[in-house]
């Protein structure tokens, strides 16, 4: 990255869409220069529904960075669900072109090309690789091994790849909004450096972002990405659950949800009565006990968790997991979450307390991780989104030469 450098992230969420620019400014650091969101619902259940919706809402939101910015967007970063992303582990050898002049950057990009030839199937596309460590000749490990004097290099690292279905329908998407791909980022990947803190970034550790619609998982070893998969249940659903039960509307289902958000019942200090004000029966002054509310949320919090557990169990992935992260806008606002999470899981849960939490909204907190991700990716030739620059290439064809760009060419 260079100073001056502007980088645009998107994130396409079940209730909404968030943009966020950030530019490379003169002390190197990533600071944020316009956000917007729009709400949008042209996605459900981790499939997309409604293309247009999706790309209106993408169009209001660079419009009004736009205009905060005072600049003009052609392509952004964007994410990806976890349910249309599949992990490859690969390692290679790579040689020293001249084993007396050590390791050379030119080495390296080599060999971080090297590591995504794999058997790649016919309905997935690469959208990433990520490096996890270099190992020298004579078996030691380095975070940079460019100047080592060493007759190879070992790389391992993952490939990424996504559902070539779910690509062409975001090309299609940004593709009514004018906007060029620059790249395609898992979620919970851009989001591990955003929301882990020190400790956490070397541990193995399994986030869970809980959004409106969505549970997105990921399971890290260290900084080996080891998977990743979407739940279609969020604090939606908990919404949906409590104006079902009570027979009331959602609007009063969202405030009491917010009112006594609590995920354990056997927390409650005072059962105190609730009267409800849109009760659709015949009763007048309806009135419930909050443990009958949090009886309700309580059952939706375990469900996911019971769901999360059975992937985590069913893969044999669960026994190295540490410590379990909890992020999300659906499920942080309900106290003692970590705590159901717990008894559930049956491993260790605390809510993100990542140092770079608190300097961002909430609603913009997974396009800012986006954006942070790029600005942080290792030997990438160029990863600037494309500002003031009108372009005729054709969509598909802009994506591809902006993933091999992302791809240390």
């Amino acid at each position: 990255m260079a100073i001056g450098d502007i980088i645009v992230g998107i994130d396409i969420g079940t209730s909404k869409v968030a943009s966020v620019i950030a530019e490379i400014n003169n002390f190197n650091q990533l600071e944020i220069i316009a956000t917007a969101e729009c709400k949008c619902f042209g996605i459900k259940k981790s499939k997309i529904t409604d293309e247009d919706e999706i790309a209106s809402a993408i169009g209001k939101t660079i419009s009004e960075v736009e205009n905060q910015g005072n600049i003009k967007i052609n392509s952004a970063y964007v994410t990806i669900p976890g349910k249309y992303v599949q992990i490859v582990q690969n390692s290679i050898v790579k040689e020293a072109k001249d084993r007396f002049a050590g390791i050379t950057s030119k080495d390296v990009n080599s060999a971080m090309l090297q590591i995504r030839d794999i058997d790649l199937p016919e309905d997935k596309v690469v959208i990433d690789i990520i490096k996890n460590q270099f190992t020298l000749d004579n078996g030691r490990v380095v975070d940079d091994p460019v100047g080592a004097l060493s007759s190879t290099v070992t790389v391992t690292g993952q490939v990424v790849l996504a559902d070539k279905s779910y690509v062409r329908q975001l090309t299609s998407i940004f593709k009514k909004a004018n906007i060029e791909i620059d790249g395609i980022i898992p979620n919970v990947l851009a989001q591990r450096s955003l929301i882990l803190d020190i400790n956490e970034l070397s541990d193995n550790v399994m986030i869970l972002d809980i959004g409106a619609g969505n549970t997105d998982i990921g399971v890290f070893n260290g900084s080996t990405f080891v998977y990743t998969n979407t739940i279609p249940l969020g604090g939606d659903n908990i919404t949906n659950d409590i104006a079902q039960v009570f027979y009331i509307s959602e609007e009063e289902a969202e405030r009491l949800k917010k009112q006594y958000a609590l995920a354990l019942k056997s927390f409650i200090d005072n059962d105190t009565d609730i009267m409800l004000t849109t009760y659709k029966g015949d009763e007048k002054n309806k009135t419930i006990k909050s443990s009958e509310l949090i009886e309700v949320i309580e059952a939706r919090v375990e469900e996911i968790f019971t769901l999360v557990n059975k992937q985590i169990t069913s893969l044999g992935i669960k026994s190295n997991i540490n410590n379990v992260i909890l992020t999300g806008q659906g499920i942080t606002c309900i106290s003692k979450s970590d705590v159901a999470g717990k008894i559930v899981l049956n491993i260790p849960v605390k809510i993100a307390t990542g140092r770079m939490i608190s300097t961002v909204k909430p609603a913009y907190r997974s396009s800012y991780a986006l954006v942070r991700y790029v600005s942080n990716r290792p030997y990438a030739k160029n990863v600037a989104s494309r500002i003031d620059v009108k372009s005729n290439e054709s969509f598909v064809r802009a994506i591809l030469e902006r993933i091999k760009e992302f791809f240390y060419t």
